[in-house]
Protein backbone atom coordinates (compact mmCIF):
# COMPACT_ATOMS: atom_id res chain seq x y z
CA UNK A 1 0.00 0.00 0.00
CA UNK A 2 1.54 3.35 -1.02
CA UNK A 3 2.20 5.86 1.80
CA UNK A 4 -0.43 8.51 2.43
CA UNK A 5 0.84 11.90 1.21
CA UNK A 6 1.31 14.64 3.81
CA UNK A 7 -2.11 16.36 3.91
CA UNK A 8 -2.64 20.10 3.71
CA UNK A 9 -5.26 21.72 5.92
CA UNK A 10 -7.36 24.84 5.52
CA UNK A 11 -9.07 24.92 8.91
CA UNK A 12 -8.29 24.55 12.59
CA UNK A 13 -11.41 24.09 14.74
CA UNK A 14 -11.37 24.68 18.51
CA UNK A 15 -14.16 23.38 20.76
CA UNK A 16 -14.08 24.09 24.49
CA UNK A 17 -14.85 21.03 26.63
CA UNK A 18 -17.85 21.03 29.03
CA UNK A 19 -17.77 24.78 28.69
CA UNK A 20 -20.29 26.03 31.27
CA UNK A 21 -19.05 23.61 33.94
CA UNK A 22 -15.41 24.36 33.12
CA UNK A 23 -15.99 28.08 33.63
CA UNK A 24 -17.45 27.35 37.06
CA UNK A 25 -14.47 25.12 37.86
CA UNK A 26 -12.12 27.87 36.76
CA UNK A 27 -13.91 30.40 38.95
CA UNK A 28 -13.93 28.07 41.99
CA UNK A 29 -10.87 25.87 42.36
CA UNK A 30 -12.72 23.70 44.90
CA UNK A 31 -14.89 22.39 42.04
CA UNK A 32 -11.97 21.10 39.96
CA UNK A 33 -11.91 17.34 39.67
CA UNK A 34 -15.48 17.13 41.00
CA UNK A 35 -18.78 16.30 39.34
CA UNK A 36 -20.55 19.58 38.57
CA UNK A 37 -24.01 20.08 37.10
CA UNK A 38 -25.21 23.40 35.67
CA UNK A 39 -28.90 24.14 36.09
CA UNK A 40 -31.09 27.01 34.94
CA UNK A 41 -32.32 27.56 38.50
CA UNK A 42 -31.01 25.95 41.66
CA UNK A 43 -34.18 24.28 42.93
CA UNK A 44 -35.52 20.72 43.36
CA UNK A 45 -36.54 19.08 40.09
CA UNK A 46 -34.34 21.26 37.91
CA UNK A 47 -32.62 19.61 34.94
CA UNK A 48 -28.95 19.93 34.05
CA UNK A 49 -28.20 22.05 31.01
CA UNK A 50 -24.50 21.15 31.20
CA UNK A 51 -22.20 18.87 33.17
CA UNK A 52 -18.50 18.54 33.86
CA UNK A 53 -16.57 15.59 32.45
CA UNK A 54 -16.37 14.14 35.95
CA UNK A 55 -20.20 14.09 35.95
CA UNK A 56 -20.46 12.83 32.37
CA UNK A 57 -18.25 9.86 33.18
CA UNK A 58 -20.93 8.74 35.65
CA UNK A 59 -23.77 9.07 33.16
CA UNK A 60 -24.96 12.56 34.10
CA UNK A 61 -25.64 14.85 31.17
CA UNK A 62 -27.96 17.40 29.64
CA UNK A 63 -31.51 16.74 30.82
CA UNK A 64 -30.59 14.74 33.93
CA UNK A 65 -32.77 15.86 36.84
CA UNK A 66 -31.05 16.93 40.04
CA UNK A 67 -32.62 14.11 42.08
CA UNK A 68 -31.46 11.50 39.58
CA UNK A 69 -27.98 13.05 39.41
CA UNK A 70 -27.67 12.95 43.22
CA UNK A 71 -28.75 9.31 43.25
CA UNK A 72 -25.98 8.53 40.76
CA UNK A 73 -23.38 10.79 42.35
CA UNK A 74 -24.17 11.94 45.91
CA UNK A 75 -21.21 14.36 45.87
CA UNK A 76 -22.27 16.25 42.75
CA UNK A 77 -22.32 20.05 43.07
CA UNK A 78 -24.95 22.10 41.27
CA UNK A 79 -24.44 25.66 40.13
CA UNK A 80 -27.05 27.96 38.54
CA UNK A 81 -26.08 29.06 35.02
CA UNK A 82 -24.36 32.45 34.77
CA UNK A 83 -24.76 33.41 31.13
CA UNK A 84 -23.10 36.80 31.51
CA UNK A 85 -19.98 35.13 32.93
CA UNK A 86 -19.91 32.58 30.11
CA UNK A 87 -20.08 35.37 27.52
CA UNK A 88 -17.24 37.17 29.31
CA UNK A 89 -15.11 34.00 29.13
CA UNK A 90 -16.06 33.61 25.45
CA UNK A 91 -14.37 36.92 24.66
CA UNK A 92 -11.34 36.05 26.79
CA UNK A 93 -10.91 32.75 24.95
CA UNK A 94 -11.16 34.46 21.57
CA UNK A 95 -8.51 36.98 22.63
CA UNK A 96 -6.24 34.13 23.76
CA UNK A 97 -6.62 32.35 20.40
CA UNK A 98 -5.93 35.55 18.49
CA UNK A 99 -2.67 36.03 20.34
CA UNK A 100 -1.51 33.09 18.23
CA UNK A 101 -3.64 33.18 15.05
CA UNK A 102 -6.57 35.26 13.74
CA UNK A 103 -10.02 33.75 14.32
CA UNK A 104 -11.89 33.23 11.05
CA UNK A 105 -15.24 32.12 12.44
CA UNK A 106 -17.16 32.16 15.74
CA UNK A 107 -19.68 29.30 15.64
CA UNK A 108 -21.06 29.31 19.18
CA UNK A 109 -20.13 30.59 22.60
CA UNK A 110 -17.41 27.92 22.87
CA UNK A 111 -16.41 27.12 19.28
CA UNK A 112 -14.03 28.98 16.97
CA UNK A 113 -12.27 28.26 13.70
CA UNK A 114 -9.07 29.60 12.16
CA UNK A 115 -8.38 29.59 8.43
CA UNK A 116 -4.88 28.36 7.70
CA UNK A 117 -2.64 29.53 4.90
CA UNK A 118 0.86 29.14 3.53
CA UNK A 119 3.32 27.64 5.96
CA UNK A 120 0.62 26.70 8.51
CA UNK A 121 -1.14 24.21 6.21
CA UNK A 122 1.18 21.13 6.46
CA UNK A 123 0.36 18.71 9.28
CA UNK A 124 3.43 19.36 11.45
CA UNK A 125 3.00 23.14 11.29
CA UNK A 126 -0.74 22.99 11.86
CA UNK A 127 -0.30 20.67 14.84
CA UNK A 128 2.30 23.01 16.34
CA UNK A 129 -0.14 25.90 15.87
CA UNK A 130 -2.87 23.91 17.62
CA UNK A 131 -0.65 23.28 20.63
CA UNK A 132 0.37 26.96 20.76
CA UNK A 133 -3.31 27.95 20.79
CA UNK A 134 -4.08 25.42 23.54
CA UNK A 135 -1.20 26.79 25.64
CA UNK A 136 -2.41 30.35 25.10
CA UNK A 137 -5.93 29.48 26.28
CA UNK A 138 -4.53 27.79 29.39
CA UNK A 139 -2.19 30.66 30.19
CA UNK A 140 -4.57 33.52 29.44
CA UNK A 141 -7.92 32.05 30.55
CA UNK A 142 -7.18 29.28 33.03
CA UNK A 143 -6.06 25.74 33.71
CA UNK A 144 -9.64 24.42 33.93
CA UNK A 145 -10.43 25.60 30.39
CA UNK A 146 -9.67 22.54 28.29
CA UNK A 147 -10.32 22.36 24.56
CA UNK A 148 -10.32 19.83 21.74
CA UNK A 149 -8.80 20.86 18.41
CA UNK A 150 -9.27 19.39 14.96
CA UNK A 151 -7.71 20.00 11.55
CA UNK A 152 -9.32 19.50 8.15
CA UNK A 153 -9.41 20.77 4.56
CA UNK A 154 -13.03 21.82 5.21
CA UNK A 155 -14.55 23.31 8.34
CA UNK A 156 -16.84 20.25 8.61
CA UNK A 157 -13.94 17.80 8.69
CA UNK A 158 -11.97 19.99 11.12
CA UNK A 159 -14.93 20.06 13.51
CA UNK A 160 -15.45 16.29 13.15
CA UNK A 161 -11.75 15.71 13.88
CA UNK A 162 -12.08 17.73 17.07
CA UNK A 163 -14.92 15.44 18.18
CA UNK A 164 -12.76 12.32 18.00
CA UNK A 165 -10.91 12.70 21.30
CA UNK A 166 -12.43 14.52 24.25
CA UNK A 167 -11.51 16.13 26.53
CA UNK A 168 -8.38 18.05 25.50
CA UNK A 169 -7.85 15.96 22.36
CA UNK A 170 -6.36 16.57 18.94
CA UNK A 171 -6.79 14.85 15.58
CA UNK A 172 -7.10 15.53 11.87
CA UNK A 173 -9.15 14.34 8.91
CA UNK A 174 -8.56 14.55 5.18
CA UNK A 175 -9.96 12.74 2.11
CA UNK A 176 -6.89 10.49 2.05
CA UNK A 177 -7.96 8.77 5.28
CA UNK A 178 -11.72 8.90 4.74
CA UNK A 179 -14.05 7.23 5.46
CA UNK A 180 -11.90 4.68 7.30
CA UNK A 181 -10.71 7.03 10.02
CA UNK A 182 -14.34 7.64 11.02
CA UNK A 183 -15.14 3.94 11.22
CA UNK A 184 -16.39 4.22 14.80
CA UNK A 185 -18.59 7.25 14.10
CA UNK A 186 -22.36 6.94 13.93
CA UNK A 187 -24.18 9.22 11.51
CA UNK A 188 -25.28 11.47 14.38
CA UNK A 189 -21.67 11.87 15.49
CA UNK A 190 -21.06 14.03 12.42
CA UNK A 191 -21.63 17.77 12.88
CA UNK A 192 -24.87 18.87 11.27
CA UNK A 193 -26.67 15.52 11.43
CA UNK A 194 -29.35 15.42 14.12
CA UNK A 195 -32.01 12.89 15.00
CA UNK A 196 -34.40 13.85 12.19
CA UNK A 197 -31.72 13.91 9.50
CA UNK A 198 -30.41 10.55 10.69
CA UNK A 199 -33.90 9.08 10.27
CA UNK A 200 -34.16 10.48 6.75
CA UNK A 201 -30.76 9.08 5.82
CA UNK A 202 -31.61 5.64 7.17
CA UNK A 203 -34.92 5.73 5.29
CA UNK A 204 -32.89 6.49 2.14
CA UNK A 205 -30.65 3.47 2.73
CA UNK A 206 -27.71 5.35 4.27
CA UNK A 207 -26.88 3.66 7.58
CA UNK A 208 -23.27 4.56 8.33
CA UNK A 209 -20.49 7.02 7.48
CA UNK A 210 -19.18 4.74 4.74
CA UNK A 211 -22.56 4.82 3.02
CA UNK A 212 -22.74 8.59 3.44
CA UNK A 213 -19.27 8.99 1.94
CA UNK A 214 -20.33 7.01 -1.14
CA UNK A 215 -23.60 8.93 -1.56
CA UNK A 216 -24.24 10.62 -4.91
CA UNK A 217 -24.74 14.43 -4.83
CA UNK A 218 -28.18 14.16 -6.45
CA UNK A 219 -29.22 11.63 -3.82
CA UNK A 220 -28.04 13.99 -1.09
CA UNK A 221 -30.12 16.81 -2.57
CA UNK A 222 -33.21 14.62 -2.41
CA UNK A 223 -32.63 13.53 1.19
CA UNK A 224 -31.93 17.08 2.41
CA UNK A 225 -34.69 18.50 0.17
CA UNK A 226 -32.33 21.00 -1.37
CA UNK A 227 -28.81 22.12 -2.15
CA UNK A 228 -27.73 21.83 1.49
CA UNK A 229 -27.37 18.08 0.98
CA UNK A 230 -24.85 18.49 -1.81
CA UNK A 231 -23.03 21.21 0.14
CA UNK A 232 -22.73 18.87 3.13
CA UNK A 233 -21.46 16.01 0.99
CA UNK A 234 -18.86 18.16 -0.74
CA UNK A 235 -17.61 19.46 2.62
CA UNK A 236 -17.43 15.87 3.89
CA UNK A 237 -15.15 15.14 0.91
CA UNK A 238 -12.89 18.00 1.94
CA UNK A 239 -14.07 20.80 -0.33
CA UNK A 240 -13.90 24.29 1.12
CA UNK A 241 -17.55 25.28 0.74
CA UNK A 242 -18.17 28.94 1.65
CA UNK A 243 -21.05 29.61 3.98
CA UNK A 244 -24.10 31.07 2.21
CA UNK A 245 -24.69 34.74 2.82
CA UNK A 246 -27.25 35.27 5.55
CA UNK A 247 -28.96 38.24 7.12
CA UNK A 248 -31.09 38.87 10.18
CA UNK A 249 -34.71 38.25 9.20
CA UNK A 250 -36.21 37.58 12.62
CA UNK A 251 -35.35 37.48 16.30
CA UNK A 252 -37.17 36.34 19.38
CA UNK A 253 -37.08 34.74 22.77
CA UNK A 254 -38.72 31.79 24.50
CA UNK A 255 -38.89 30.51 28.05
CA UNK A 256 -39.97 27.46 30.01
CA UNK A 257 -42.43 28.71 32.61
CA UNK A 258 -41.61 28.37 36.30
CA UNK A 259 -44.22 27.02 38.70
CA UNK A 260 -45.59 30.43 39.71
CA UNK A 261 -46.07 31.36 36.04
CA UNK A 262 -47.66 28.11 34.82
CA UNK A 263 -51.10 29.61 34.43
CA UNK A 264 -52.71 31.73 31.69
CA UNK A 265 -51.99 35.06 33.37
CA UNK A 266 -48.43 34.13 34.29
CA UNK A 267 -47.80 32.91 30.73
CA UNK A 268 -49.16 36.19 29.33
CA UNK A 269 -46.88 38.30 31.51
CA UNK A 270 -43.81 36.23 30.68
CA UNK A 271 -44.54 36.38 26.94
CA UNK A 272 -45.11 40.13 27.24
CA UNK A 273 -41.75 40.56 28.96
CA UNK A 274 -40.02 38.48 26.28
CA UNK A 275 -41.54 40.73 23.62
CA UNK A 276 -40.18 43.84 25.33
CA UNK A 277 -36.72 42.25 25.40
CA UNK A 278 -37.00 41.39 21.69
CA UNK A 279 -38.15 44.93 20.85
CA UNK A 280 -35.09 46.33 22.61
CA UNK A 281 -32.85 44.13 20.45
CA UNK A 282 -34.68 45.30 17.34
CA UNK A 283 -33.96 48.93 18.20
CA UNK A 284 -30.34 48.25 19.13
CA UNK A 285 -29.80 46.54 15.79
CA UNK A 286 -31.38 49.42 13.88
CA UNK A 287 -34.18 47.21 12.55
CA UNK A 288 -37.90 47.65 11.97
CA UNK A 289 -40.23 44.66 12.49
CA UNK A 290 -43.27 43.91 10.31
CA UNK A 291 -44.77 40.86 12.00
CA UNK A 292 -45.16 39.24 15.40
CA UNK A 293 -45.66 35.57 16.27
CA UNK A 294 -46.65 34.27 19.69
CA UNK A 295 -46.63 30.57 20.64
CA UNK A 296 -47.66 28.59 23.72
CA UNK A 297 -46.87 24.96 24.54
CA UNK A 298 -49.17 23.08 26.89
CA UNK A 299 -48.55 20.42 29.51
CA UNK A 300 -50.22 17.78 27.30
CA UNK A 301 -47.72 18.48 24.51
CA UNK A 302 -50.12 20.56 22.42
CA UNK A 303 -49.12 23.85 20.88
CA UNK A 304 -50.99 26.97 19.80
CA UNK A 305 -49.64 29.99 17.92
CA UNK A 306 -50.83 33.20 16.31
CA UNK A 307 -49.22 35.68 13.94
CA UNK A 308 -50.03 39.23 12.86
CA UNK A 309 -48.49 41.68 10.38
CA UNK A 310 -48.33 45.45 10.65
CA UNK A 311 -46.55 48.53 9.30
CA UNK A 312 -42.80 48.47 10.01
CA UNK A 313 -42.08 49.58 13.56
CA UNK A 314 -39.63 49.41 16.43
CA UNK A 315 -42.09 50.89 18.91
CA UNK A 316 -42.69 48.75 22.01
CA UNK A 317 -46.10 50.35 22.61
CA UNK A 318 -47.32 49.39 19.13
CA UNK A 319 -45.92 45.88 19.51
CA UNK A 320 -47.59 45.44 22.90
CA UNK A 321 -50.94 46.46 21.40
CA UNK A 322 -50.55 43.81 18.68
CA UNK A 323 -49.49 41.28 21.32
CA UNK A 324 -52.61 41.98 23.41
CA UNK A 325 -54.87 41.29 20.41
CA UNK A 326 -53.01 38.07 19.55
CA UNK A 327 -53.04 36.79 23.10
CA UNK A 328 -56.81 37.19 23.43
CA UNK A 329 -57.24 34.84 20.48
CA UNK A 330 -54.88 32.15 21.83
CA UNK A 331 -56.27 29.09 23.62
CA UNK A 332 -54.10 29.15 26.74
CA UNK A 333 -54.56 26.41 29.32
CA UNK A 334 -51.96 24.47 31.30
CA UNK A 335 -49.10 26.45 29.66
CA UNK A 336 -45.52 25.28 30.20
CA UNK A 337 -43.61 27.28 27.58
CA UNK A 338 -44.05 30.58 25.71
CA UNK A 339 -42.22 32.19 22.84
CA UNK A 340 -42.36 35.39 20.80
CA UNK A 341 -40.79 36.17 17.44
CA UNK A 342 -40.44 39.49 15.62
CA UNK A 343 -40.09 38.91 11.90
CA UNK A 344 -39.88 40.64 8.56
CA UNK A 345 -36.96 42.69 9.82
CA UNK A 346 -35.61 45.49 7.64
CA UNK A 347 -32.81 47.90 8.44
CA UNK A 348 -33.06 51.66 8.14
CA UNK A 349 -31.80 51.61 4.57
CA UNK A 350 -34.55 49.19 3.55
CA UNK A 351 -37.35 50.77 5.57
CA UNK A 352 -40.20 52.42 3.70
CA UNK A 353 -42.52 54.67 5.69
CA UNK A 354 -46.22 53.83 5.56
CA UNK A 355 -48.34 56.03 3.28
CA UNK A 356 -50.16 57.53 6.28
CA UNK A 357 -47.08 58.04 8.47
CA UNK A 358 -45.64 61.48 9.08
CA UNK A 359 -42.00 60.46 8.85
CA UNK A 360 -39.40 59.79 6.20
CA UNK A 361 -38.20 56.30 5.37
CA UNK A 362 -35.53 55.17 7.83
CA UNK A 363 -36.52 57.82 10.36
CA UNK A 364 -37.67 56.82 13.86
CA UNK A 365 -40.95 58.15 15.21
CA UNK A 366 -41.29 60.13 18.42
CA UNK A 367 -42.58 57.06 20.28
CA UNK A 368 -39.74 54.91 18.92
CA UNK A 369 -37.28 57.56 20.12
CA UNK A 370 -38.95 57.45 23.56
CA UNK A 371 -38.52 53.67 23.67
CA UNK A 372 -34.82 54.11 22.84
CA UNK A 373 -34.54 56.51 25.79
CA UNK A 374 -36.05 53.84 28.05
CA UNK A 375 -33.42 51.41 26.75
CA UNK A 376 -30.67 53.90 27.58
CA UNK A 377 -31.97 54.46 31.12
CA UNK A 378 -32.05 50.72 31.81
CA UNK A 379 -28.51 50.35 30.48
CA UNK A 380 -27.27 53.19 32.68
CA UNK A 381 -29.13 52.52 35.92
CA UNK A 382 -29.86 48.79 35.76
CA UNK A 383 -32.40 46.30 34.46
CA UNK A 384 -36.06 47.29 34.91
CA UNK A 385 -35.28 50.83 36.06
CA UNK A 386 -38.11 51.77 33.68
CA UNK A 387 -40.64 49.10 32.72
CA UNK A 388 -43.51 48.92 30.26
CA UNK A 389 -46.23 48.20 32.80
CA UNK A 390 -46.82 44.73 34.20
CA UNK A 391 -44.23 42.21 35.39
CA UNK A 392 -44.56 38.43 35.93
CA UNK A 393 -45.00 37.14 39.48
CA UNK A 394 -41.66 35.37 39.15
CA UNK A 395 -38.86 36.59 36.88
CA UNK A 396 -36.42 33.95 35.70
CA UNK A 397 -32.74 34.87 35.63
CA UNK A 398 -31.41 36.07 32.27
CA UNK A 399 -34.84 36.45 30.67
CA UNK A 400 -34.19 37.23 27.02
CA UNK A 401 -30.41 37.06 27.45
CA UNK A 402 -29.57 33.37 27.53
CA UNK A 403 -26.91 31.76 25.41
CA UNK A 404 -28.60 29.75 22.68
CA UNK A 405 -27.39 27.57 19.84
CA UNK A 406 -25.56 29.86 17.42
CA UNK A 407 -26.38 33.04 19.37
CA UNK A 408 -24.18 34.83 21.87
CA UNK A 409 -25.92 37.64 23.77
CA UNK A 410 -24.23 41.02 23.79
CA UNK A 411 -23.13 42.51 27.10
CA UNK A 412 -25.96 45.08 26.82
CA UNK A 413 -28.63 42.37 26.81
CA UNK A 414 -27.87 41.48 30.43
CA UNK A 415 -28.95 44.98 31.47
CA UNK A 416 -32.09 45.45 29.34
Amino acid sequence: MPPIPDPLFRYLYLDMNSYFASVEQQEDAALRGRAVGIVTVDRPGAACIAASYEAKCQGIGVGTRTQEARAICPDIVFRPARHDLYVEYHHRIREAVERVHPVDGTHSVDEFSCRLGGRDRPLAAAQALAEAIRESVTAQVGVAMRCSIGLGPSRLLAKAAGEMHKPAGFDWLSPEVMPGKLKGFALRDLPGIGRNMERRLIAAGIRDVRGLWAMAPKHARRVWNGVDGERFLRALHGEDIPDPATGTHSLGHSQILSGANRNPEGARLVARRLLIKAATRVRRGGFFATDLSVAVKRRDGGRASRRVSFAATQDSFTLLESFARLWRSLPVHAPVHVGVMLGGLTDKAGHTADLFEERASGEVSAREALCAQVDALNQKYGQDTVIFGERPAEIAPYTGAKIAFGRIPTAEEFHD
